[in-house]
């Protein structure tokens, strides 16, 4: 039977310390992970770090520490709504290979179900080999490529944009 190493839930503006430690730990750690910097980060006010949190954010935790993070941004524009970014993406390196970055995905594909979002998007650099992996496992196909998409230690690096499209559900009758 599998076992979950971690609880996946999605935090209130309650928990916009929680937010922080998580998402500045992974900006820190993981740099050419992101397209933001830590340095756009840290000096966020705490009324623009809960504004963040409109958008459902997805923490992992362990031993009620958090060791994981992921978010969802939705399309705001009528004519797009059906779609969303995945943003975010992180798991602690010393726990990565154990479910939690399947788990938080889950999370995040289930709540976008329940927004009726269609169609699921996000990027992640040409060199990030890993994640890409990951992403194409759980159902993302590759859509485009930007050259040069991200600057990582002085180098332009392609951006690899993936999707996965989500069955719509019937209406209720």
């Amino acid at each position: 039977m599998n076992q979950k190493v971690a609880e996946v839930r999605r935090i209130g503006s309650d928990e916009v310390e929680v937010f922080k430690r998580i998402r500045l730990e992974a900006l820190q750690l993981e740099p050419n992970s992101f397209a933001s910097s830590y340095e756009d980060w840290i000096e966020l006010s705490d009324d623009e770090w809960r504004r963040r949190m409109s958008n459902p954010v997805f923490v992992a935790f362990l031993d009620d520490q958090p060791v994981g993070i992921t978010g969802l941004l939705r399309q705001s524009a009528s004519k797009m709504a059906h779609r969303a970014t995945i943003v975010m993406v992180y798991v602690r390196e010393s726990l990565r290979g154990k479910g939690i970055a399947k788990d938080l995905l889950e999370a995040v594909v289930e709540q976008a179900r329940v927004l009726g979002i269609q169609q699921l998007e996000l990027s992640a650099s040409a060199e990030n080999l890993p994640a890409l992996r990951f992403y194409r496992r759980a159902g993302f196909v590759e859509a485009g490529r930007i050259p040069g998409g991200f600057i990582q230690e002085g180098r332009l690096v392609d951006d690899i944009i993936m999707i996965r499209r989500l069955e719509a559900t019937a209406p209720d009758l």
